[in-house]
Order: C-alpha cells, then sequence, then structure tokens
C-alpha cells in the first residue's frame, strides 16, 4: 500500500490539461506522452499513476469505516471543499485504466483510490477496460458515464457522486456502490453482471422517475439492496438474478408512483423483503417468477394508487406473505401460480383480488377465516377463490371443508342476485344447505312431523267415510301428509277441520318444498358454477 506520509505537495508547475481520453482501446500515444513527464501531474496524480502497475491503494485522507447506521453514513459531505492535495482529475484514472501505463511483473494493475476528489468526468463510453476500479470514500464532481462498457469490477463505495450511466455495460465481476451517496439516477438498463450487483446501505434520491434503472438486468450471481434507501422508483422489469435478491431492510420511496416495479422479473433463488423492508409506493410484480422462496415480511403503504401490491401473474415456488402490518391498499394475485402460500389473517388487507389464484398447498388459518379471505374482492363476488380453496381441501383429503367452502361461494353468489332468486337461495339454504348439507331436510322433516302428531293428536280430523276408515293415527297421518306420495293411506280417509286444515296444507307443501330441495341438491341442479 502507497500512501503519503504527509499531505501531497503539489509541483511548482501547474498542472496542464491532458487531451482528452479515447472512450475505449488503448490511450492516445498523446497522453502516454504527458503522462510520462510526471511534472504535469500533481503530487496527488503522481502517486495514484505510480501506484497503479502494482496495483497498490493510495491514501489521499481519511476515510470513515464501521457499521453504517443509515445508509451512505460513511459517503462524504465536504467533498466538494477537498483541496489539490486530495484531488485527482477523472481523466488521469481513465488514462489509467484503458493502459496508459503496463502491469508491473507479477502483479496486477488496478486503480485503488481513497479518499479523493475526482474533478471532470469518469467516463469510458463503448470502452474495453482490463484493470479493476477502486474508489472507497471519494467525492466525484460528475455523474460516472460506463454505458457499453466492458470492464473487470467497478467499485465505488462509500463515495458520494451525483449519478452512474452504465447502460449496456458488461462486467466481468461485479458492480458495488455499497454504502455510496447517490444524488441522481443510477441506470443499469441491459447491464450484465457477471458476479453480483450491491448496493448494500447505499442512499439514492433522484427527481427522476426512476431513482434506479435496470430493465432488462442480467446478474450472474445475487443481487443485493440491502438497508439501502432510494427515493425514487426502482425498475427491475424484465431482469434477471441467476441468484438471490435481496431487499433486507431497504426503504423504497415514491408515494404515488412505483416504488418497485419488477414486471416479468426472474429470480432463480430467493428473494428477501424482510427486517424493516419499506415501500411507499405500488410494489409491482406483475408476471415475476421466483424458482425460490419470496420472503415478504415488511411494510407496503400506497393507498393513491390503483394497488399497493401487484403481484398477479406470477409464479412462485414458496410465498410467505406475513408484511409487518396489514397492506395500506389494494393486493392483487390473481392467476398467479404458487406452490405452497404461507399468510397470516391479522395482516390480511381489507381488499384483496384472488380470482384466478391457484396454488398447491395453502397454511396460515382454519377454515372460517379462509372463507372471509376468499370473499374480499373489491368488486364483489369471485366465485373461483371459493372453487380453488374448496379443491385444495379435497386435495388435503378433507371433504367437510370442502363443502363448507362450496356453501359459502353459493351464499356469496345469493347476494348478488335479484330479490326471487335470493329468496328462493335462502329457502334452499335453510332446508338442505344447497344440498350440501342434507341432513337439514331429516331435521326439518322430524320437526314438521312432531308438530303434525301433537296437533292432530289433540285435534283429530273426521273421518270422510266412517264405515270405511281405519283407526286414526295422528303419527302416520302427518307422515302421510310431508311425503308426496302417501304411504300409509290416512291422508285420504281423513279431512281437517279449522286451524288444522292450513296446517294440513302447509306440511303438504312443506313435504314438496323438502324433496325437491333434496333432489335438486343431490343432482347440484341448483349449484350454479
Amino acid at each position: 500500500m502507497t500512501t503519503p506520509a504527509t499531505p501531497a505537495t503539489l509541483v511548482t508547475t501547474p498542472a496542464t490539461p491532458l487531451p482528452p481520453a479515447p472512450s475505449g482501446g488503448l490511450p492516445s500515444a498523446d497522453i502516454i506522452d504527458v503522462m510520462a513527464r510526471s511534472p504535469r501531474l500533481t503530487e496527488a496524480e503522481r502517486t495514484l499513476w505510480n501506484a497503479f502497475p502494482a496495483g497498490e491503494t493510495v491514501e489521499l485522507g481519511p476515510v470513515p469505516s464501521g457499521p453504517d447506521a443509515a445508509a451512505g453514513h460513511n459517503a462524504p459531505k465536504d467533498g466538494d471543499t477537498w483541496g489539490p492535495e486530495r484531488t485527482v482529475r477523472a481523466e488521469v484514472i481513465t488514462s489509467l485504466l484503458l493502459g496508459a501505463r503496463e502491469a508491473a511483473p507479477g502483479s496486477v494493475a488496478a486503480v485503488r483510490l481513497r479518499g479523493a476528489r475526482i474533478t471532470g468526468s469518469l467516463a469510458i463510453i463503448g470502452g474495453a477496460v482490463g484493470h479493476e476500479l477502486d474508489l472507497k470514500g471519494c467525492h466525484l464532481d460528475e455523474p460516472v458515464l460506463l454505458t457499453g462498457t466492458t470492464t473487470r469490477s467497478v467499485r465505488l463505495t462509500d463515495c458520494a457522486l451525483p449519478g452512474l450511466n452504465g447502460g449496456g455495460m458488461r462486467v466481468a465481476g461485479h458492480l458495488s456502490l455499497s454504502g455510496s451517496t447517490v444524488t441522481g439516477t443510477v441506470r443499469l438498463a441491459r447491464a450484465q453482471f457477471e458476479s453480483g450487483l450491491w448496493l448494500a446501505g447505499t442512499r439514492i434520491t433522484a427527481d427522476d422517475v426512476w431513482a434506479l434503472s435496470a430493465g432488462s438486468m442480467v446478474v450472474e450471481s445475487g443481487a443485493t439492496l440491502r438497508n439501502a434507501d432510494i427515493t425514487g422508483g426502482v425498475r427491475l422489469a424484465g431482469s434477471r438474478v441467476n441468484g438471490d435478491l435481496n431487499l433486507e431492510g431497504a426503504v423504497l420511496r415514491n408515494p404515488g408512483g412505483r416504488a418497485l416495479s419488477a414486471d416479468d422479473m426472474v429470480v432463480e433463488g430467493a428473494v428477501h423483503c424482510t427486517r424493516g423492508f419499506t415501500a411507499l409506493g405500488c410494489l409491482r410484480l406483475r408476471g415475476a417468477r421466483v424458482n425460490g422462496t419470496f420472503s415478504f415480511r415488511g411494510i407496503v403503504r400506497s393507498p393513491d394508487t390503483p394497488y399497493a401490491l401487484h403481484a398477479s401473474h406470477m409464479e412462485v415456488r414458496e410465498f410467505l406473505l406475513k408484511p409487518a402490518e396489514p397492506v395500506d391498499g389494494v393486493v392483487s394475485l390473481a392467476y398467479s401460480r404458487i406452490g405452497t402460500l404461507e399468510d397470516d389473517p391479522d395482516t390480511w388487507p381489507g381488499r384483496l383480488r384472488l380470482n384466478g389464484l391457484t396454488y398447491d398447498r395453502l397454511r396460515g388459518s382454519g377454515v372460517a377465516r379462509r372463507i372471509d379471505w376468499a370473499g374480499r374482492d373489491p368488486e364483489g363476488f369471485r366465485p373461483q377463490p371459493y372453487e380453488q380453496l374448496a379443491a385444495w381441501y379435497l386435495r388435503d383429503g378433507n371433504d367437510v371443508l370442502a363443502r363448507r367452502a362450496q356453501l359459502a361461494k353459493l351464499r356469496a353468489r345469493r347476494r348478488t342476485q335479484g330479490r326471487g332468486l335470493r329468496v328462493w337461495g335462502r329457502l334452499l339454504d335453510i332446508t338442505v344447505g344447497y344440498g350440501y348439507r342434507p341432513w337439514l331436510a331429516g331435521v326439518w322433516f322430524a320437526v314438521l312431523l312432531l308438530a303434525g302428531t301433537v296437533s292432530f293428536a289433540l285435534n283429530p280430523p273426521r273421518p270422510l267415510k266412517p264405515d270405511e276408515a281405519p283407526v286414526f293415527d295422528p303419527f302416520a297421518y302427518s307422515f302421510d301428509l310431508l311425503l308426496p306420495l302417501p304411504a300409509f293411506g290416512q291422508r285420504e280417509m281423513f279431512d281437517p277441520a279449522g286451524w288444522t286444515q292450513g296446517l294440513a296444507y302447509g306440511l303438504v307443501i312443506a313435504g314438496w318444498i323438502l324433496a325437491t330441495a333434496l333432489i335438486a341438491g343431490a343432482a347440484r341442479v341448483l349449484r350454479p358454477q
């Protein structure tokens, strides 16, 4: 490590501007010639120039270290005031990265700089960089431009910079902005990273629609935004992460808009939205595919957008949907396919779209609360969530709970029908439970039979043909009235009088209703699909 013992002393000859660095390939002969004449470099630049061939670290000032209490905590706050002893021109760095000096024998050349102010534009557009860039605790006056560049690992940790554009870049390693403060947009659309993307503890604040724009990005390893604090939208639509996506403790702020837009994103590993994860704005994951476990134990607040959590048309092997508080806004899992869905009834949102959702396993609550869960669609009754719930109970071997789910579906449907159908549905529900509770018909039959037996025993009807009538039996007479087809021959031989006549007519009508309901329920004729 090369560290100046005392603050770098400026040379007496003022530093002259370097010829513009090319966007790619080897530097021009003019640049090499200028760089070779070290008096044209400042003391700080000469130190970096000499350290580069061996990949040694140059420290121009103190760099805070240790655990961060907040995102961007260690990034410099006053870097724009640092003097010449801590200042390096960006063109010096780009020239080194593009081959202005060769590596020392047996060494790996690299730019490793600590506590520096970098002036000018650090721009390599469409170039090929064979060396690592490692800046820590540095202040960059202008955005970093690496559009379309092929490079080794780029580390801008605990730095302060006004933005980064790495659209289409190819990194044979990783890109790290961990601990940095970025006061502009980070653009990584169509970028590719072999070893990962690290934005742990990064603070990004942008006035643009997107603070982090990384659509169609490919990360061959994991991507982490752990403890990041991002003001503005995060766009990961169409991106692919061949590992885990870690959002633990991240805070995404874009009220009234999309805090995260990840339509059609593919994550081969797990997604972690836990340990204080907060989204102030819509969390949109429509069409995303997660081949591992999607753990959501954070907070989403977006009451002023159409959806707070838009997770429709997703494919997830295991979805642990247990937010720290009920989601503030509409949640949609419509038409998603989930292997195992585990949630917490205490945090179910009041408005929940489940139409078209399918799952192989369901965990988290009993049937009564699940029936309430299936009926929270903000647009009203949807039969499919009840059907899916019943299908799950059948696969789980519980026919009784499956019938309860089907019965709940018919009761919910009844509330959407006209007055006549509601009355008829209520009658079917009371008598036979729409066919799912046929034992109710037996209960009603027994109650009516008892009432008829007692009533006709106290007020027996008169015989129509006294000479031919058998001995009156109130039980058999009531039984005959309740059956559509008489069994004991009592109904045709006796004629009730007074109020018992109305009772007899009522028993006949009730018998027909019970019989019709039983037949219809058994044949499922009255079960609308």
